[in-house]
């Protein structure tokens, strides 16, 4: 099996878990709706109509389209960026696998809905960190990755 698929099945992986957990915050919450589930943590459904942190969520509907395009051509940049990784370049393809499956888990939800679903709220002294999802945490670790993995893999280095 071509180890390309691995890391597409890594990214299905984490695209199935981001839609099954969105799933059943829409199935088990309303709008809004959060329970406190620790002092700094709670479970909470919010929509996102803009891109991270909700930066352009007020820009009037264009950033719908607008992002959902942009979402499209970085997945489909990534997924082929994925198939011409070198076999030694583990951590940047691990890496490129969970940010593709989460821009996809985004996508879906901008597509099918209009905006990404969140829930995950975390919390200290009565400030919320923006709240989000499985596929935004999948693309921060990958992205925090791919910055060590630049770090450490220099001109043709090996990791």
């Amino acid at each position: 099996m071509p180890r390309v698929l691995v890391w597409y099945a890594i990214a299905l992986i984490v695209l199935i878990a981001d839609q099954l957990t969105k799933a059943w915050i829409v199935g088990a919450f309303g709008y809004g709706e959060s329970t406190f589930i620790t002092a700094f943590f709670n479970l909470v459904r919010a929509h996102n109509y803009g891109a991270a942190f909700s930066f352009l969520s007020d820009a009037g509907g264009w950033q719908r389209y607008g992002l959902s395009i942009l979402s499209a051509a970085v997945s489909v940049t990534i997924a082929v960026w994925l198939a011409r990784q070198p076999l030694d370049r583990w951590m940047e393809s691990a890496a490129l696998a969970l940010i593709l499956g989460g821009a996809l888990g985004n996508l879906y939800d901008r597509v099918a809905l209009g905006y990404v679903v969140d829930f995950l709220d975390f919390h200290w002294s009565g400030r919320h960190f923006p709240a989000f999802n499985v596929a935004d945490a999948a693309i921060s670790v990958g992205a925090v990755l791919l910055l060590i993995d630049a770090f450490f893999h220099r001109d043709g280095e090996g990791q």
